[in-house]
């Protein structure tokens, strides 16, 4: 039965998470707006306010940031005037600024601000950690005027009135949040929160983006269960006992908190006595006794209850309590008082430990743990007061949740001490946050940023269309001599090679008008050969093309040759190709200058390979774009992000200077991985940009790329994360030896990293693989650096895309242009983003 009862909370709980199903759901899955627990370096002075039953505490809390081990606290406790809990809420909450104002004219305290944490144990649907409003009272309490109400902004305008300009409420808490935070102090998180008492309440740290009624999606967020109300919609009939439903329609909200009625101590007493009662009438107990007193709402306090199971003279207690009623029990009559207590308070025990399990088991599965060890902080009168309580509630949970190890630990002034905690730890990650927003700020590019690189970009590919201009442009803008796209009709049977970074590629393509068929192998180029020289580079290439040609049995066959060469060229001929400099990593001697096509040849002719017929050398980019351009007429940009980045596209004949001719457009090869390598994109390079560059080796060129391609983006982010260490606002500000080695943080990371959905511990798994010990927090915020330099990257190539689109359309003369990019590069295609 406790395992249905197990099932039908986590579907509960499931409910409340659910943006669609929230407004039906019992357990309401509140949103805490507590992000992460205390990690020992909080210090300061902090102010709590606790609003209790019949008063309110006040506190003086000094953290000394030694990891939490000799808080200084001071408090005081303010006994609250009856009528103020049925009253008008402006006197309860002008009550507690007085509490305030008088507590702390009493330890003269010092005039800087002072922040403020309110501990207001009732349910209360929270926007931020400092705003939330109060859902329903309860415990006794019903104030005019504050359902509805932010209670935050209430008290904050009473301790205003009492002129304590100084004193900020940061943190609205309930005591279940406090429980958790202060058991987190022992140098190990607590993650996990129990009360059981006049009422009772869970809390669990939840990962963020389960957590559908906050915007948060990143990292963790405490969540308030709100569980007492579980089974308010029925779920739990089929186990409320006649008992149950005499104490539900006495209490003051019949129908309501079904759960907390059958756990909290506030009614186990009165479950006693409604037994006791039946039992006495059906003459199975205090025969001879006039039992009218049991009739009496209230006369078993829980007390008693607890005194009478756990006292080794519970016997003796049974028949003190019962004699004190009126009643004449016989031995036989204690006993089976005593062994009714023991039946009541065990089954509160083991429904709260099924509660404890789905909490457990839903955190385990969402983390996708095999294992969930956590510990769970609890407060409660009958944890306390009832050892038995807490042996069940350990025992229990291993039964419901074996995947799951639980360390209960009891909390020490969960509520006071817990909100300081909260209101600390508030501090601490608003201030890590400011100094993160300082140190990413140069990366978050404005729209205004964008419209001026799309604007500057335009500037460069005029300079480099026009024929005096061009030496002076950053943005080469080189003729391809290709004039056409396909148009479906190609056919026959072609020889390609494709070099354009580390791999090199011979493909068999044959079209035909079934499609496309293709044959192809890579073949790895060892860096040795890539800056070794050009003769090597060649002779490596060809001996590819010879193993490919033979294990295809093509060394008879004399095909037409494409030439796929991704480095920046001056074409003079769809066939010649004169490279202009190496980029991605290559930098082979005797080749700049030379006509690539011409050291092919003659590297075929040093290894004796005659069969050679090149028609075409090719850009990737401008290969991209007809490869499209066959499904898609449209096709007339390519665009490629990848180890490097490129971009090609069809210009009008008449604007290209280099070329004679007006009639027709022609592919122009950007080049655009050099924008800005003539300083128009300086104030968008950052510090982190310039680390980078420095140890490149072709420092102070391909500018643009070096923001936006592969081959860097994992070196960005090592340096920033670099920077964060020496900071202190990750890894604990550890040194992390690993994390200084170049290259050692690769793009492929940033790609695995940002999968939406991703388990903050498989970021961590990625991270332990670099050796760096990461917690949640590094985690999420290592995925913040990675998700703002993938961004900018992104958004920059966007804008080099929005200065080719709009000469286009201008070009034509159209007020619309209809145009298909085609796209090719292992970013492009790896990074989920």
């Amino acid at each position: 039965m406790l395992q249905v009862v197990k099932g039908r909370m986590l579907q509960a709980m499931h409910k409340g998470l659910s943006r669609q199903t929230h407004a039906q759901a019992n357990v309401r899955m509140l949103p805490t707006y507590i992000c992460s627990t205390p990690d020992g370096t909080e210090k300061g002075d902090l102010l709590v306010v606790e609003l209790c039953q019949s008063h309110v505490r006040t506190m003086w809390v000094t953290l000394l940031g030694d990891g939490n081990q000799s808080p200084q606290v001071m408090y005081k406790i303010f006994s609250m005037p009856g009528d103020i809990m049925q009253g008008k809420g402006e006197a309860l909450f002008d009550f507690i600024a007085q509490c305030v104002r008088q507590f702390l004219a009493g330890i003269s305290s010092p005039q800087h601000r002072l922040p403020l944490g309110f501990v207001f144990p009732f349910s209360c649907r929270h926007t931020r950690l400092d705003k939330a409003e109060l859902i329903s009272w309860s415990k006794g309490f019903s104030c005019s005027d504050v359902e509805g109400k932010d209670i935050v902004q209430l008290l904050q305008s009473a301790i205003n009135k009492q002129e304590l300009y100084h004193v900020d409420v940061v943190a609205l808490m309930n005591d279940t949040v406090g429980t958790m935070m202060t058991c987190s102090m022992a140098g190990k998180p607590c993650e996990v929160a129990l009360v059981v008492g006049t009422g009772t309440n869970s809390c669990f740290m939840a990962m963020a983006q389960q957590v559908e009624m906050a915007e948060e999606t990143s990292g963790q967020m405490c969540v308030s269960t709100e569980w007492g109300c579980f089974g308010d919609d029925g779920t739990l009939s089929d186990i409320l006992t006649p008992y149950d439903q005499c104490v539900d329609e006495e209490s003051s909200n019949p129908g309501e908190k079904r759960f907390e009625k059958l756990v909290s101590s506030l009614y186990l007493g009165e479950i006693v006595r409604h037994v006791l009662t039946a039992l006495a009438a059906e003459k199975a107990l205090f025969i001879g006794s006039n039992v009218a007193v049991l009739r009496t709402k209230g006369v078993l306090k829980i007390q008693q209850v607890l005194e009478i199971i756990d006292n080794e003279e519970g016997m003796a207690e049974a028949r003190r309590a019962l004699e004190a009623l009126g009643l004449r029990p016989s031995e036989r009559d204690c006993c089976r008082v005593q062994q009714i207590c023991q039946a009541v308070v065990s089954r509160a025990a083991t429904l709260c430990a099924a509660g404890l399990a789905a909490i457990l088991s839903h955190m385990c599965q969402s983390q996708e743990l095999k294992r969930l060890v956590v510990n769970v902080g609890v407060d409660s009168e009958l944890y306390r007061g009832h050892t038995r309580f807490g042996e069940i509630l350990q025992s229990v949970t291993e039964l419901l949740a074996p995947e799951c190890m639980a360390t209960l630990l009891p909390s020490i002034d969960g509520t006071g001490w817990g909100a300081a905690m909260v209101t600390a730890v508030a501090l601490r990650l608003a201030a890590q946050r400011h100094e993160v927003d300082q140190v990413l700020a140069p990366l978050r590019l404005s729209r205004a940023d964008l419209q001026r690189v799309q604007a500057l970009m335009r500037q460069e590919m005029e300079l480099g269309l026009g024929w005096e201009s061009n030496a002076n442009a950053s943005v080469r803008m080189l003729p391809t001599y290709v004039c056409g796209t396909p148009n479906g009709t190609e056919q026959g049977e072609f020889l390609v090679l494709d070099l354009g970074g580390t791999n090199f590629r011979v493909l068999l393509v044959r079209m035909a008008k079934d499609g496309v068929h293709m044959a192809s192998k890579i073949y790895v180029i060892p860096t040795t050969i890539t800056q070794g020289t050009g003769e090597v580079l060649f002779d490596h290439i060809i001996e590819c093309i010879m193993d490919f040609q033979l294990k295809h049995n093509l060394t008879e066959q004399v095909l037409p040759l494409g030439f796929t060469f991704s480095f920046p060229c001056q074409q003079l001929g769809l066939d010649k190709a004169v490279l202009l400099s190496w980029t991605k990593g290559f930098s082979a001697s005797g080749c700049v200058g030379q006509d690539v096509v011409q050291l092919l040849q003659e590297a075929a002719q040093r290894k004796q390979h005659l069969g050679l017929k090149v028609v075409a050398v090719v850009n990737d980019t401008v290969g991209t774009m007809m490869s499209c351009g066959y499904d898609d007429p449209k096709c007339e940009i390519g665009l490629i992000v990848g180890t490097g980045t490129n971009a090609c596209y069809m210009e009008e004949m008449q604007n290209v200077g280099a070329v004679e001719g007006e009639q027709g457009r022609m592919c122009i090869n950007m080049e655009w991985g050099a924008f800005g390598d003539n300083g128009c994109l300086d104030d968008i390079f950052t510090d982190f940009d310039r680390l980078v560059d420095e140890k490149t080796i072709n420092a102070g060129k391909q500018r643009f790329e070096k923001l936006i391609s592969g081959m860097y983006l994992g070196e960005i982010v090592r340096h920033i994360l670099l920077a964060l260490v020496e900071k202190q606002l990750l890894f604990r500000g550890k040194p992390c030896p690993k994390l200084q080695i170049k290259g050692i943080f690769q793009t492929k990371f940033l790609s695995a990293i940002e999968i939406d959905g991703l388990a903050l511990r498989q970021v961590r798994a990625i991270l332990q693989d670099l050796e760096l010990q990461a917690s949640l927090e590094d985690s999420v915020l290592v995925r913040e650096v990675c998700q703002t330099v993938s961004l900018r990257a992104a958004q920059l190539c966007a804008a080099g895309l929005a200065a080719v689109v709009e000469k286009m359309r201008e070009n034509r003369g159209l007020a619309q242009l209809a145009v298909t990019v085609g796209v090719d590069g292992t970013l492009y295609k790896m990074h989920p983003w």
